[in-house]
């Protein structure tokens, strides 16, 4: 019996979806758990989690700026000491008996405290290139749920379970036909038209400035001749300037039906899987694995700007196995069109995709987590 649980974490969604997801395991198995969360204050999950159901408490954390010589960094150390005493008396409050932390600023202070106090902690790392707070943290916790295989490099191996990565359940109704929403309701949905195949691209939670200018390119060069609709996320931070450009490139072009819906966040992710018949994604660990359930002609296209080339790494297995095609960041402005349509008219490779991507699909992945939280429990 599971009786008081933090989990604590954030930043992005990529962060944010496998806590939630855990979470959701955990409460479908203890209903009368109490589970909290821990955040940064200003961060996305100070929103996002209470939608979902949750409360959750922020510390004042954010980490260092690559340039040392930031004015940014200078507040660093008061921050992260104020941190760790405010996590300090969470943990005395809501005397939790498992921390388990899911990567971003905040789950740094809170599960040091925690080892510290003797507290049962686990990690779940999304990607096959850990970041910072999960690398500092590595031989203090108790179990590293790993979302890809190869994490032996930094966590002491016989800590690491390779899981994969957890997905919330409108996500994992993808799985199974009979729950899965149809594409005519998925479409409906977002009020495209029923007759054309769907093009989803998503720049991950918080947009990617290179994909919104693909699409724009991809806009501007196929006025009359597109036949597909697209699902456009383009990023909360991005959103009020590509609304203003759809509009405008709407009203330029009133003679055609452009069938574009450009969106910041999307929460119902299951009726977008559901409406593409392509998909064209950044590499984020948590979208390769929501891609590989989906399993739908995919496109990834890694992000440049974040540790270690991760996003690379992460698409590597899919495109080595044929479950998807890479492009570079740097060509994706001006090769997104002619990879989409290369795709969507050859259907001999659309199907290799498909098959090739269920094989790596992970749907139990919660169920994993959450049964290594029990065992920890059961150990203590």
């Amino acid at each position: 019996m599971i009786k008081r649980v933090i989990i604590s974490g954030g930043g992005s969604g990529g962060h944010i979806q496998p806590a939630l997801a855990i979470a959701d395991e955990i409460v479908r198995r203890y209903p009368k758990v109490q589970l909290r969360f821990v955040g940064a204050k200003g961060k996305m999950e100070m929103e996002k989690v209470p939608e979902a159901g949750y409360e959750i408490d922020g510390l004042w954390i954010s980490g260092l700026q690559r340039s040392l010589t930031s004015i940014k960094n200078i507040s660093f150390p008061i921050k992260l000491i104020y941190s760790l005493i405010k996590a300090g008396k969470l943990l005395n409050r809501y005397k939790p008996e498992i921390v388990i932390g899911v990567g971003g600023y905040a789950s740094g202070p809170l599960l040091y405290r925690a080892s510290k106090k003797g507290i049962p902690t686990l990690i779940q790392e999304q990607n096959s290139y850990p970041g910072i707070t999960n690398r500092i943290l590595a031989s203090r916790v108790n179990k590293v749920c790993a979302g890809f295989p190869g994490l032996e490099r930094w966590f002491p191996k016989d800590q690491i379970v390779e899981t994969g990565n957890p997905l919330r359940k409108n996500v994992l109704k993808l799985a199974a036909a009979k729950l899965r929403p149809s594409k005519q309701e998925a479409k409906a949905y977002f009020n495209i038209d029923i007759n054309k195949p769907v093009v989803f691209v998503m720049g991950g939670s918080l947009g990617a400035m290179s994909m919104n200018m693909a699409v724009r390119n991809l806009m501007e060069n196929s006025v009359d001749e597109r036949a597909y609709s697209i699902i456009w996320q383009c990023g909360s931070r991005f959103l009020h300037e590509n609304e203003k450009w759809l509009r405008e490139f709407n009203e330029q072009n009133k003679n055609t039906d452009q069938g574009v819906k450009c969106l910041g966040f999307i929460d119902r992710m299951d009726f977008a899987y559901a409406a593409a018949d392509l998909i064209a994604s950044r590499a984020g660990a948590m979208s390769i694995s929501e891609l590989a359930l989906v399993a739908k002609p995919t496109l990834l296209i890694p992000s440049p700007h974040v540790a270690e080339d991760h996003q690379t790494k992460n698409a590597t297995s899919l495109v080595k196995s044929g479950a998807a095609i890479m492009i570079k960041d740097g060509d994706v402005i001006k090769d997104l069109k002619k990879h989409i349509e290369d795709l969507l008219n050859d259907e001999q490779t659309k199907k290799k995709m498909q098959s090739n991507l269920k094989t790596s699909a992970r749907p139990n992945a919660c169920i994993q987590i959450v049964d290594e939280v029990e065992q920890l429990l059961r150990g203590k």
